[in-house]
């Protein structure tokens, strides 16, 4: 349940539309709900101001669907990241107006009102191998209300073509960089906005890259101070840090 819900029935109990009783019967899955193999936590959304999200990895695509369920009847956004195609088929069954993003390997589910994003966000990818985490972030963070742009294949090895897109960076409230091999480009990123970046280094790269540990290390030693790190292709945990970032700042204008 959102805010907007919980008004709602708060609005409608003191209308005289509901009675007491019956409010209650709304609020018996907070602050969780039991399903047996999950606890689905429909009160994070209070105290958060985001829900929470399904990681799918490791779930069968019968309790992921289950759970994609159980938090579309509350009423929320739902998010569930990780998702292959046996996930994908099983929650589509069971939720037919949820969407399935293929390169971000994720499910979404939007059922808060539209409105004009809070927050801009801007999305920087080294090259065309990492979009599988860039797009995870960007899914994520529209989801969750932000504005994003996507900024992708500016890698430091043709570095004008980061430079071409300069004016688009210095619009966001926070950048999120996503890279392998090396990941210099968090760094060189940093050295050009005046806003949080957060940089998410990608298992991608030739065998010294190991999966993701070089770049993880070289952004953890970047010289730009602006620079903070999430783990090896945590698009989500990307997003989800700078959604909260962008939300403050458009906030406090």
């Amino acid at each position: 349940m959102n805010r907007n819900l919980l008004l709602e029935l708060l609005s409608s109990v003191e209308r005289g539309d509901l009675n007491a009783d019956q409010a209650v019967q709304r609020l018996a899955n907070l602050p969780f709900e039991d399903v047996g193999h999950a606890r689905i936590d429909h009160h994070r959304v209070l105290r958060l101001g985001l829900p929470e999200v399904i990681y799918a990895v490791g779930k069968s695509s019968a309790q992921t669907a289950e759970i994609f369920v159980r938090m579309a009847a509350a009423g929320s956004d739902v998010l569930a990241t990780r998702a292959d195609e046996a996930t994908a088929t099983a929650v589509l069954a069971a939720v037919p107006a949820a969407t399935f993003h293929p390169q971000a390997r994720a499910l979404t589910l939007r059922q808060s009102p539209a409105a004009e994003g809070e927050g801009h966000i801007a999305i920087v990818c080294a090259g065309t191998s990492d979009l599988f985490v860039a797009e995870e972030a960007a899914v994520t963070a529209e989801l969750f209300g932000a504005r994003v742009t996507r900024l992708y294949d500016v890698g430091v090895a043709g570095i004008h073509r980061l430079l071409a897109v300069r004016e688009q960076l210095n619009g966001s409230h926070a950048v999120i960089v996503c890279a392998g091999m090396e990941g210099a480009l968090p760094s060189v990123v940093g050295g050009l906005v005046g806003v949080p970046v957060i940089a998410v280094p990608t298992s991608v790269g030739y065998g010294a890259s190991f999966q993701g540990t070089t770049a993880l290390l070289g952004m953890l030693n970047s010289c730009s101070p602006n620079v903070t790190v999430v783990n090896i292709d945590n698009g989500f945990g990307a997003a989800y840090t700078a959604t909260l970032i962008a939300r403050a700042a458009d906030r406090s204008r």
